[in-house]
């Protein structure tokens, strides 16, 4: 008996009434869906996918891509976009009652009282929209951007809500929305991520890397941090005495043996394995290019303020510029630090707010300008805000002096730009203390419905199906915002 005889008998020793039902199946299933698909059944299963392959969208899209500046911890609109004549001239008297009766905030106590903006507004542009003197830049793209005034989560604390605001829902285990577009649109290159995630600010946010995995989609679809500081990814580098010729190989075996287990089980996890590990392999000559600000001109760094080589704001904006213009699909920048809650000097919206609004005023307009310059803005849609808004009365925890505001998420204030989205305009309104949408309110889910509309996908037909029950980013709400769309 040769080699392979024995160990032929040794494999048919081995398999056992369970591994037979269990392969059957396999293979029954295997026929049932090439039969669907009018295609051989074995050549279906042998057939490798990548699970990154360009996939035809649903109807023509607007945009190709997306750029979703994310202001971790919620900025107040009322020091930003909300003008509240009526807020600052009942400055620091009690709420009224009808605000607070069966209300729950998450540390106001007591009777808190109203608080004005401390700040000057101003109106922007030919389309007069109104802006405070903290953001002097938006002036240049007021005329490009609609400003949404009537936004409406279903959570007041950060974790949940920033998971919300990206997932769709408010527990971790949900695919972000970057996941969804990539899965239902794929990646225009092999040689870079469809989704990739830029940090700023302070760490991650609340809701952690949750906020952009793939949940329960194949992890193929989740984002992938880059940074502008330091090695744009984390262990892209080969380690010393690994040529390129030797990755290759080892990189080869590997895959050939992910092939063989996928032959065994047919777990669509493998596949992603196997994408991820030529992605890697592809990335190391594409990303250092990628994240090379030196290519970019004197003028350009100048308008956004960037200083290449450090961790900013400003270098994540000019880097997901570059990403888009190279095919990338979803492009998140996280810029943590937005809560004002006014428990100390570090915290209040006279001395933190300022700061944070020039880490990030010049470089999102200019991010719009460079799109527009390039004519890229019209095929990116690019979309500014946080989780939640603020409230209208001062938080005062624990008798603090000093100038805050507690979560919100009755109504808050977000801008979008470009990607086929109606310049210029203002949607939405709130009553005059700003508390609830009093015109055109937009939930979460409509957002949501309205980013993969113009990408060319219907939220209700985006679907994935899993432990026996299909699921969409937009669960069983949203509707398109048909008034901002150009």
């Amino acid at each position: 008996m040769n080699y392979k005889e024995e160990q032929d008998k040794i494999a048919l020793r081995e398999i056992t009434r369970r591994t037979l039902l269990r392969e059957t199946g396999y293979g029954v299933g295997g026929l049932a869906l090439a039969s669907m698909l009018g295609g051989n059944a074995f050549g279906a299963q042998q057939k490798r996918t990548d699970p990154m392959a360009v996939k035809p969208p649903h109807f023509a899209p607007k945009a190709k891509s997306v750029i979703y500046l994310f202001m971790a911890g919620a900025p107040s609109q009322f020091e930003l976009f909300d003008l509240k004549p009526t807020l600052t001239k009942f400055d620091g008297q009690e709420c009224p009652d009808d605000l607070l009766n069966g209300e729950r905030f998450a540390f106001i106590r007591g009777k808190p009282k109203l608080l004005g903006s401390p700040y000057k507004f101003r109106q922007a542009g030919k389309s007069g929209q109104w802006v405070s003197e903290l953001m002097p830049h938006f002036d240049g793209i007021a005329d490009d951007v609609a400003v949404i005034r009537s936004m409406v989560t279903d959570q007041f604390n950060h974790a949940p809500a920033q998971l919300f605001m990206n997932t769709g829902f408010q527990l971790p285990g949900r695919p972000s929305l970057g996941s969804w577009l990539t899965y239902g649109l794929g990646s225009e290159r092999e040689d870079l991520p469809g989704f990739v995630v830029l940090l700023s600010g302070e760490n991650n946010p609340d809701g952690g890397k949750a906020c952009y995995g793939s949940g329960f989609l194949p992890t193929s679809y989740q984002g992938v941090e880059f940074r502008s500081e330091g090695d744009p990814v984390l262990f892209l580098q080969d380690p010393k005495g690994m040529d390129r010729g030797t990755r290759r190989e080892m990189l080869d075996a590997v895959r050939d043996l992910n092939r063989l287990k996928f032959q065994q089980v047919l777990d669509p996890e493998i596949e992603s394995r196997i994408a991820q590990y030529e992605l890697a392999f592809r990335m190391q000559t594409s990303v250092p290019e990628l994240a090379d600000l030196s290519k970019e001109t004197p003028e350009t760094i100048e308008l956004y303020g960037a200083e290449p080589g450090k961790r900013s704001f400003a270098n994540n904006c000019i880097l997901a510029r570059r990403l888009v213009e190279r095919g990338v699909r979803f492009v998140q920048l996280y810029h943590r630090g937005w809560d004002n809650h006014g428990t100390g000097p570090g915290d209040d919206i006279m001395t933190r707010l300022p700061k944070l609004c020039k880490e990030v005023d010049q470089a999102a307009a200019a991010l719009v300008m460079d799109l527009k310059r390039n004519g890229l803005l019209d095929e990116t849609l690019v979309i500014w805000g946080g989780e939640f808004g603020r409230t209208p009365m001062n938080e005062g925890r624990g008798g603090s002096p000093f100038k805050g505001r507690d979560h919100h998420p009755r109504a808050f204030t977000i801008w979008a730009a470009g990607g086929g989205i109606k310049p210029g305009i203002s949607l939405g309104a709130t009553d005059e203390l700003g508390y609830n949408p009093t015109e055109d309110p937009v939930h979460v889910h409509d957002l949501h419905a309205t980013i993969l509309h113009q990408m060319g996908l219907d939220h209700t037909r985006l679907t994935y199906r899993y432990q026996g029950r299909d699921f969409r980013l937009t669960d069983v709400h949203g509707n398109v915002v048909k008034k901002l769309l150009a």
